[in-house]
């Protein structure tokens, strides 16, 4: 905090602004953060429990908003290409032909129903965890950001939320996609019958192959793989959320490289990041997922470091 003290402002008047780039600093090993090589990774995959009736939308939008990201007509291409980042569309597992242009990491065509069984394999789990730290390990950037796409996946968020945490389905599930509120009950119950199922799993890597998606164990695995190699990442919404919470059990060095992006509308959202003891960038009562809080986000990472640079000191300016 040496030079932001130094320059013509008064101490800690940037607030928050000043501790993003104290974070930075220390995640990349330098007092000199960057942000200028900057790329968003969005996984997506299919999810089992969409069996149970708990999205608005069929299994079959997923792969369709795989071909839109690829087409450049999803709002977190709009969004990338004003934040001026790389997009990477990450096919962990979408229930279709792999489409041209993605990345390909398939472990399948979309996970198994957690409430019958597992939705992973203890190898699927595995491979997606290599798979990710992979992908972070080769990115030529200075901070990444994250997002995510996969009908049903906010039931399997709920679900880690609930089982890493020890809170109940009614506090852990919201809308998603645009439930009713007998639509939120219902997805509340098969959670219920999810955490029923696989209540003798308590370790954090079982946990998450219980309840979590071929792209959020991969995203699990890119987070705890740019830890490694000191790069910092802006995680999206409630459903990256969840991802940090299942790679900070997986290994809490992973947490001081994650930059919070927003407090989303999801109802879960505040709480899980209460949980976490983090706080958001923004709060624009957003729910679209995608990585679209995380690009909204990158802005403000830019505009901080470019104050910590290019302010005068206060004997520069001849101040004081």
């Amino acid at each position: 905090m040496a030079r932001w003290n130094s320059l013509t402002k008064p101490p800690g008047s940037l607030g928050r602004l000043e501790e993003l780039v104290l974070q930075l600093a220390l995640a990349q090993g330098t007092e000199r953060p960057q942000v200028a090589r900057r790329s968003m990774v969005v996984f997506c995959g299919d999810h089992g429990v969409t069996e149970e009736g708990v999205s608005a939308f069929p299994k079959a939008v997923t792969g369709q908003m795989v071909a839109n990201f690829l087409a450049g007509g999803a709002a977190i291409n709009v969004l990338c290409k004003q934040a001026r980042m790389e997009t990477l569309i990450v096919d962990c597992g979408v229930d279709g032909e792999l489409v041209a242009g993605t990345v390909d990491r398939r472990l399948g065509r979309g996970t198994a129903n957690f409430v019958n069984g597992p939705a992973m394999s203890a190898e699927q789990v595995e491979r997606a965890l290599e798979n990710g730290a992979g992908l972070a390990r080769g990115l030529a950037c200075d901070v990444a950001g994250v997002g995510e796409m996969g009908i049903g996946n906010t039931t399997a968020a709920s679900a880690l939320f609930c089982a890493y945490c020890g809170i109940g389905p009614e506090e852990a599930v919201g809308a998603g996609t645009g439930l009713d509120e007998a639509g939120i009950r219902r997805k509340a119950e098969v959670v219920g019958r999810g955490l029923a199922r696989h209540a003798g799993v308590s370790d954090a890597v079982g946990i998450l192959g219980a309840f979590g998606g071929f792209e959020m164990a991969t995203m699990t695995g890119f987070l705890l793989g740019a830890a490694e190699r000191g790069m910092p990442v802006v995680v999206d919404g409630f459903i990256a959320s969840a991802v940090a919470l299942a790679a900070g059990a997986i290994d809490a060095r992973v947490m001081p490289y994650l930059v919070f992006s927003h407090v989303s509308a999801e109802r879960p959202h505040r709480r899980l990041l209460e949980k976490l003891g983090v706080w958001p960038v923004l709060d624009l009562d957003l729910r679209l997922g995608e990585g679209s809080g995380a690009a909204l986000a990158m802005p403000v990472l830019e505009a901080a470091v470019a104050l910590y640079e290019g302010m005068a000191t206060f004997g520069e300016a001849g101040v004081g």
